[in-house]
């Protein structure tokens, strides 16, 4: 396993720079940033929801359940990065610190191509405002641990029923916006019919599902924040690109936690770490907030990239 340390000379970087200046969080829907070039941040408020669903998806390790549903209650607030990160923002931290990511990348074919963050993917090098994308969790755990040291506060990767309550917003539909598949193209970055008709797919994969029956604008990734938000004011919780979230993936969920604290393994090493939200090359019915996909910590993919959480 790869260790997700930034180094000495990063974290010499990070002491010699001193903590910022954060500013107040205020209340929930408010957003907030802790230095010119944080992330911004958005107040997600106290409350409960039931996390889960009681479909099985047929998968190549088996059955992936969402459940048992359960009910979690989340006694205080929290913070939720209002947009993903992105390859900006990524590339930032890798010069400031030294830090080297994941330097082999999946692809939806199965194979394994020697490519960073960097690109080119699919022959097109990564926009500075797209959401970075060929980094694992562990590049995950690295950069909220920068952002950590920079700031003084607890940056981490959301918690699995953090980022499905965020991501449902209280909606009971089976998205967010609704039951109309076809208005997806409002909220997310989904495979559409922009994204079938782009004539150079990546992996020159060919699908055996169809295209939501709805245009976004984009074939690929697109560039944070081009969609609606969700009514807790968050962007891109659903497609565009897959979010790591901390949790080790046991199926089905443990009894416990129910404080929306992260699931861990304390009988051994976590063997797959959680992934959340879709992207904008994945079937529709795994945009669903409560649909679990599971990768080991040390996988990247060309779909995968992720967001932070804030404790408060």
């Amino acid at each position: 396993m790869r260790t997700t340390y930034i180094g000495l000379f990063g974290l010499a970087l990070v002491l010699a720079a001193g903590h910022a200046n954060a500013s107040s969080p205020g209340k929930p829907g408010s957003a907030f940033k802790d230095c010119k070039d944080c992330p911004e941040m958005v107040v997600v408020p106290a409350g409960k929801f039931m996390m889960g669903s009681d479909v099985k998806t047929e998968m190549k390790d088996g059955n992936r359940t969402e459940g048992p549903v359960r009910e979690i209650t989340f006694k205080n607030a929290f913070a939720l990065a209002k947009y993903e990160v992105t390859y900006a923002e990524f590339a930032a931290f890798v010069e400031v610190t030294g830090y080297i990511p994941a330097s082999f990348c999946g692809t939806s074919n199965g194979t394994d191509v020697h490519l960073t963050f960097r690109g080119p993917i699919n022959g097109l090098k990564p926009e500075p405002k797209q959401p970075v994308t060929c980094v694992n969790w562990e590049d995950g755990v690295a950069y909220a641990a920068w952002m950590s040291g920079k700031t003084g506060k607890k940056y981490r990767l959301p918690t699995e029923a953090e980022w499905e309550y965020a991501a449902k917003a209280n909606a009971k539909t089976k998205w967010p916006w609704g039951d109309d598949e076809a208005q997806g193209c409002q909220y997310e970055n989904l495979f559409d019919i922009d994204g079938k008709a782009n004539p150079n797919p990546p992996d020159g994969k060919k699908l055996n599902y169809d295209p939501v029956n709805c245009k976004d604008g984009y074939a690929m990734l697109s560039p944070v924040g081009k969609f609606k938000p969700n009514p807790f004011g968050l962007y891109d919780m659903l497609g565009n690109a897959w979010e790591w979230v901390q949790d080790c993936a046991i199926n089905p969920y443990p009894a416990q936690p129910t404080d929306g604290s992260a699931v861990e393994r304390m009988d051994g090493e976590c063997e797959k770490r959680s992934v959340r939200g879709a992207s904008w090359y994945t079937r529709m019915d795994r945009h669903r907030p409560s649909f679990r996909g599971a990768d080991a910590e040390n996988t990247a993919s060309h779909q995968f990239g992720f967001r932070l959480a804030r404790t408060l």
